[in-house]
């Protein structure tokens, strides 16, 4: 699977172009494109949801969190807050669940290079 953050997914429904966005329409093309719990939570929030945007959130999987996950996301967190590094608590969440996955993060939001230098986040 290949995990989406929230930037690229509402750059993609708002029809940008980048990168990100090709490789999250390869992801969605081979049914690769998954969503971590917190992406998705913070596209439905959204007060006037468009029906196809939840609808194509709905469709997608959602990356599974197990045990010992907010421990962990405490300790990812620390470690980047101990080096002085913006590690806000939506991204960290959405950086663990792709870490214990084991999935690569289409992100374009730059915050996430934190997570990939010190917390062996993979970026696509």
């Amino acid at each position: 699977m290949i995990a989406v953050d929230t930037s690229s997914l509402i750059a993609f429904l708002g029809g940008d172009d980048g990168e990100d966005i090709e490789a999250l329409e390869q992801a969605l093309e081979f049914e690769q494109a998954a969503l971590p719990p917190v992406v998705v939570t913070e596209v439905l929030s959204v007060p006037r949801l468009d029906s196809r945007v939840g609808a194509l959130v709905r469709s997608l999987p959602s990356l599974e969190v197990g045990a010992g996950f907010w421990e962990r996301a405490a300790a990812t967190r620390r470690k980047l807050l101990g080096r002085r590094l913006r590690a806000r608590l939506a991204d960290t969440l959405i950086a663990q669940a792709c870490i214990d996955s084991g999935s690569p993060l289409i992100t374009r939001d730059s915050d996430f290079r934190h997570f990939e230098q010190y917390a062996g986040l993979r970026l696509v």
